[in-house]
């Protein structure tokens, strides 16, 4: 799946770590994690050690425990543990090894990644794992999901659709001694229906709806997270089997690869790339039941403001930090076609109090875009920004070039390491007719 964010960060909790992990940069939701994060610290009593001693792998795992998983919100003291115990590093390529405990997700080859942390550990714990139950996972990947998955229940039957990639979590998980996990290479689409019926189903990639057959597969009382939706807009939801039929609740707003095989031969709705547009940048769309906007992931230090004066509609978002370094954002993925669109527009209405950049200047509030090419690599970015000090709501709009080979974007707004309170609204993302000219202001 794919991609969240990371960044590098001191601990406030690890009595041993003296800079630890924390969230930061774009965690490649469609493909191989781009690397916006090169370095990475960890210092362990007072001495740097390397990446590949196992007291480095072992303080680095207990701080993202600390940061990313309890600090984000997981209570489950199960699934806590389970992330404690899983070696995540022994899921990634040897050269990623030294990223394995950031709360990002990483390249595992043809075009797949891991999942983050803080993902895994939240589709678990909506999950609720019982010991006794036999889980299905659609999407195998790495095999890190099954891992962490199988000291809390009985079985663990996983379909991953690049075969190569099921060889390998195979051997890994094999290997590490997860007798319990059974991977198969095939279509999720289709489940296993031989192993069926299944206690509990967790999905790792996003179909338009949810596919007949895990339905199907799915035991009576049984419970499904999954995410669903268009390729760039999903919602994560967490199903209950109730007679026969599916009872939804909405978890959160997110952003997974695409379910391929049959689930795309199925896919109705296509996205548009020759025009790119934000969605719900009004903030006035909120996903039912929860006081969050529809199209935006990954929010972080975000509050849904009401008020007559917003400049568009009743609603508006506050992001808000005090903490240098620590990330208030919201991110939103969409199709863009550098062939076709030359030039976006953007423009949005904007508010500052007492805006400062964090700990550098490039953790500063601002709008910026992340450009990737046909392969998922990051090409390029724009920055529009930085908004510092205090001003009453305004409206800003830049022309922004794009390269000739970008395909996706991914839009990051808020304060980016900085502190003080932003409030946005009414952000529009528009292509620009040949021979309009323009800066930003």
């Amino acid at each position: 799946m794919k991609t969240e964010l990371f960044k590098v960060s001191r601990s406030q909790h690890a009595a041993t770590i003296n800079a630890a992990l924390r969230e930061l940069g774009h965690f490649r939701l469609f493909g191989p994690a781009c690397g916006l994060l090169s370095l990475l610290i960890c210092v362990i009593t007072q001495q740097t050690v390397r990446p590949q001693n196992p007291r480095w792998f072992e303080a680095a795992r207990e701080a993202m425990v600390t940061e990313a998983v309890i600090g984000l919100g997981i209570k489950n003291p199960r699934v806590i543990e389970a992330m404690r115990r899983t070696p995540r590093h022994e899921f990634v390529p040897p050269d990623q090894r030294h990223l394995a405990y950031l709360d990002m997700a990483l390249p595992i080859g043809f075009g797949q990644t891991i999942s983050p942390p803080f993902v895994v550990a939240y589709m678990t714990e909506a999950l609720d794992p019982q010991p006794d139950d036999k889980v299905l996972e659609i999407g195998t990947g790495s095999g890190y999901q099954a891992a962490v998955l199988s000291p809390l229940v009985q079985e663990v039957y996983t379909i991953e659709i690049v075969e190569p990639l099921a060889r390998r979590a195979a051997q890994t998980l094999k290997r590490l001694g997860y007798g319990n996990v059974f991977v198969k290479a095939g279509d999720g689409f289709l489940g296993w229906p031989e192993r069926a019926p299944f206690d509990k189903i967790i999905v790792t990639c996003s179909p338009e709806s949810v596919p007949d057959p895990l339905i199907q597969q799915l035991a009576e009382g049984g419970r499904m997270v999954i995410p669903v939706g268009e390729r760039y807009q999903q919602i994560l939801y967490l199903f209950r089997k109730r007679d026969g039929q599916l009872e939804r609740e909405a978890l959160l707003p997110t952003l997974f690869v695409p379910m391929t095989g049959e689930a795309e031969k199925r896919r109705q709705i296509q996205p548009n790339p020759r025009r790119p547009e934000i969605r719900n940048g009004d903030f006035e769309e909120l996903l039912e039941g929860k006081d969050e906007p529809v199209g935006w992931h990954y929010q972080r230090q975000l509050t849904v403001m009401t008020s007559e004066t917003a400049p568009s509609g009743q609603r508006f978002v506050r992001f808000q930090n005090e903490e240098p370094g620590r990330f208030s954002q919201a991110l939103q993925g969409l199709p863009m076609d550098g062939r076709a669109v030359r030039r976006i527009k953007v423009s949005l209405w904007v508010r500052g109090e007492n805006l400062r950049a964090g700990r550098t200047a490039q953790e500063s509030p601002g709008f910026v875009i992340l450009f990737y090419d046909e392969s998922r690599e990051q090409i390029g970015e724009y920055f529009f920004g930085p908004w510092l000090g205090s001003f009453p709501w305004q409206q800003r709009m830049a022309i922004i070039p794009l390269p000739i080979q970008v395909r996706e974007a991914i839009v990051r707004i808020g304060l980016l390491g900085g502190t003080g309170s932003l409030s946005v609204d009414q952000i529009r993302l528009e292509p620009v007719s040949p021979g309009t000219r323009g800066s930003a202001e």
